[in-house]
């Protein structure tokens, strides 16, 4: 199972390096430079709305799925046809909760048309999620790393014409950047669904009410966990922009949305890995196999990376935002030092919380999140007024902190793990050589992005030093059959 997870994490990640930092980097960064903070702020603000609201559409069917279809492959066929129309069911539920609650927080006209798009693409993601969720289910990682990125790959190629190809006298509206979105998600969809249906051998549609109110009753758990984990991710834009008055909310959702850029970027690459561990896992536990080497192997990648990334933001926040933008950048640099120091936590979640949660512990990680959406909800409300959007940012890191830790104890309990004090020794010295190279690279002798790279290829080797990252190891695994 290392194996599979290694070779399968170098393509996706392979493809996701390639296309979505162009698109995060090129296209998103783009548009918000285009459209300024206040447009582009509202953009964020009802998109981050849309996405509190869409567990509705899934109701932790996805995870279910995926955990039962790596572990019983036979089921695909028997539970496809049920799922899809249950799915359609629950999404208008959820157009119906969206607009209610749009209408109660006063949203304006121009708010509820973007809502609208919004909720349309909320509801492709979902469908294309529950599709791939098959797919690798199935452990066909190859076919779900391209299903991955072809979204991507289909709104770089729409919104770079529409950027630079001259084909409008019009300046470049955040509409548009929102109906390329739908687009590229309507094809990425029919293409998964092909798949799927191929391997489903499905043939006609079929509604089966007893295991639709079955599969909402084993899903409820999953469902709960994913809102309240959505919650204590995606509340901090909305409460800016409702907390501050009038542009200054919108202003300041902006600035949180450019420093969050980066983190969104780099999150991808915690979040490729509990796509891939979460059946790993699964199929692990179900055949008795011991789990402490992959979780071991995931948690040095991930630490090795997030570790250095966020050090290196906390030296350069402020020539990255000043490369990236044009205007709010010691704003945006202050938010993003804080943020990107979240990363670390994150990404320690990807491991822990997939674990955890292929093991079943989902009690205990929804009461978790509960403590972490009151964490999140109550900092807020403190800081906002104050601080404004660099409030939110240390609401988020310390609601991150929280939650990496107690599930960290929470899976050596369950797994009977103790605590290795020499791997705990080696992350300590890994954390403290970064921190000296960054430091020294900061030095005036140095041009600044000569010092990011020098501190970043050092930081590398002092892994590979202290053999955090094992590349002996890695190969081994590599070439086992």
């Amino acid at each position: 199972m290392q194996r599979k997870f290694l070779t399968n994490l170098g393509l996706l990640l392979t493809l996701n390096i390639l296309i979505k930092p162009f698109w995060i980097l090129g296209i998103d960064l783009t548009v918000q430079n285009v459209t300024g903070a206040v447009d582009y702020g509202t953009y964020f603000v009802i998109f981050n709305f849309s996405f509190l609201f869409n567990i509705i559409l899934d109701f932790g069917i996805t995870n279910f799925n995926n955990r039962n279809i790596a572990q019983s492959s036979h089921l695909l066929k028997k539970h496809f046809s049920s799922i899809i129309l249950l799915k359609l069911m629950l999404a208008v539920l959820y157009f119906i909760v969206i607009f209610l609650m749009a209408l109660i927080l006063g949203y304006n006209v121009l708010q509820i048309r973007y809502l609208a798009f919004f909720g349309l693409n909320q509801f492709l993601i979902s469908l294309i999620l529950y599709l791939r969720s098959n797919i690798s289910g199935l452990l066909m990682f190859k076919t779900d790393s391209l299903i991955s990125v072809l979204d991507r790959v289909l709104m770089i190629a729409i919104c770079s014409v529409l950027l630079w190809g001259r084909v409008t006298s019009q300046a470049f509206r955040i509409e548009w950047f929102i109906y390329s979105q739908t687009f590229a998600y309507v094809i990425t969809a029919l293409t998964a669904l092909v798949i799927v249906i191929r391997k489903s051998a499905f043939t006609r549609m079929h509604w089966n009410w007893p295991f639709s109110v079955m599969i909402i009753r084993r899903s409820f758990p999953f469902a709960i966990l994913v809102l309240l984990m959505t919650f204590y991710n995606r509340l901090d834009a909305v409460m800016l922009e409702r907390m501050l008055s009038g542009i200054t909310g919108k202003a300041q959702a902006g600035i949180y949305a450019s420093a969050y850029r980066l983190l969104d970027a780099t999150n991808m690459i915690a979040y490729l890995f509990a796509v891939l561990l979460l059946p790993l896992f699964s199929r692990m536990l179900k055949e008795k196999q011991g789990v402490k080497e992959l979780v071991r192997l995931s948690t040095s990648l991930l630490l090795t990376v997030s570790v250095i990334v966020a050090v290196l933001s906390h030296f350069y926040g402020f020539d990255l935002m000043g490369l990236l933008y044009v205007a709010h950048v010691s704003e945006s640099a202050a938010v993003f030092r804080w943020l990107m120091t979240g990363f670390i936590p994150i990404s320690l979640t990807y491991v822990f919380g997939t674990l955890l949660t292929a093991n079943g512990n989902l009690r205990e990680m929804n009461l978790l999140a509960s403590m972490g959406v009151l964490i999140n909800f109550f900092l807020n409300l403190v800081l906002i007024p104050e601080y404004q959007a660099l409030g939110s940012s240390w609401s988020s890191l310390i609601t991150q902190c929280f939650i990496a830790l107690v599930q960290i104890v929470i899976a050596s309990r369950v797994f009977r793990w103790g605590i290795d004090r020499s791997y705990a020794l080696k992350v300590i010295l890994f954390a403290a050589g970064v921190l000296l190279f960054s430091w020294v690279s900061r030095l005036p002798a140095f041009r600044w992005e000569i010092g990011i790279v020098s501190a970043f290829l050092l930081s590398a080797g002092w892994a590979f030093m202290l053999r955090l990252v094992h590349i002996s190891a890695i190969i081994k695994i590599l070439r086992k059959e």
